[in-house]
């Protein structure tokens, strides 16, 4: 596989996989459907070639349903499972009929009822399932749990793990001491990688710039180094600030200082290695 790759969009389709989490009054714009259509247009308006599809919901039926969706731009999912469960035979189920390799696994920690839900020993048992099976654990927190995570990266170093929007930076203008501390501590994990993306979803559309970003980048690219960073759009989260083409011309911006082989890794070499493309 060639070519710019997305490493994070999701699709859902709410007559079978409500997103309960959408307010209709200030998410209006993605306040429908989205699906492989969609998909397709919004990565050749961005210059992309495919995309890795991320659950939405902590869903076994969503993920079966969305490994199932059949489009040449979709390069993979990222599943929910139980990790507390039969990990076999939920990945057999979702994989029994799907048109999409399932490429990792993610858990909305960021939301669970259980502020330590990383560091539960069940978790841990289900970490190691996934690590017999090859596939990487999408980390979706939030500052404060920096550190759980970095903890999990230790005791699974074998494992690929992949930071989502880099761990929930404050909105510009604000304190980056914390969040900027804990992410220095997890990028110090060599089997983690982060992704370029979510910065402009929580941004009203129109109210920021690149320049605005570029503090947090910076500490990103300074963390992780652009070996170990990867674009994704968050689309259709994206539209919320302003789109997907608008978020994209911002992170070629913030990354104009790197070599060209360097922007090759952020825009494609990273995906491909933490999820194992072919």
């Amino acid at each position: 596989m060639s070519g710019r790759i997305d490493a994070h969009v999701h699709l859902w389709d709410r007559t079978t996989d409500p997103q309960d989490w959408i307010d209709p009054q200030t998410m209006q714009a993605i306040d429908r459907d989205f699906g492989a259509d969609e998909l397709t247009a919004m990565l050749a308006s961005t210059g992309v070639r495919s995309a890795i599809v991320v659950q939405a919901s902590n869903s076994l039926d969503e993920s079966v349903r969305l490994a199932r969706l059949a489009s040449p731009v979709i390069a993979g999912l990222v599943a929910w499972v139980d990790l507390a469960g039969d990990i076999r035979g939920q990945l057999d189920r979702i994989r029994m009929g799907g048109a999409t390799p399932v490429v990792g696994i993610r858990h909305l920690a960021h939301i669970d009822p259980d502020p330590e839900w990383l560091s539960r020993e069940e978790v841990g048992r289900g970490m190691a399932a996934l690590e017999a099976e090859r596939l990487s654990f999408d980390l979706v927190v939030r500052d404060w749990q920096l550190g759980q995570a970095a903890r999990l990266a230790d005791r699974h170093d074998g494992m690929r793990f992949v930071l989502d929007h880099l761990g929930g930076p404050p909105a510009p203008g604000g304190d980056l001491g914390e969040w900027a501390a804990g992410l220095r501590e997890l990028a110090r994990r060599p089997n983690v990688t982060a992704k370029l993306s979510g910065l402009s979803s929580g941004l009203a559309a129109g109210s920021w710039t690149a320049r605005d970003l570029a503090p947090v980048v910076d500490v990103a690219l300074d963390a992780f180094g652009p070996s170990r960073l990867m674009y994704g759009s968050d689309w259709p989260l994206a539209e919320l600030g302003g789109g997907a083409p608008a978020w994209i011309a911002a992170v070629e911006t913030l990354l104009d200082g790197l070599s060209a082989a360097e922007r090759d890794r952020v825009f494609g070499g990273t995906a491909r290695e933490a999820y194992s493309l072919a």
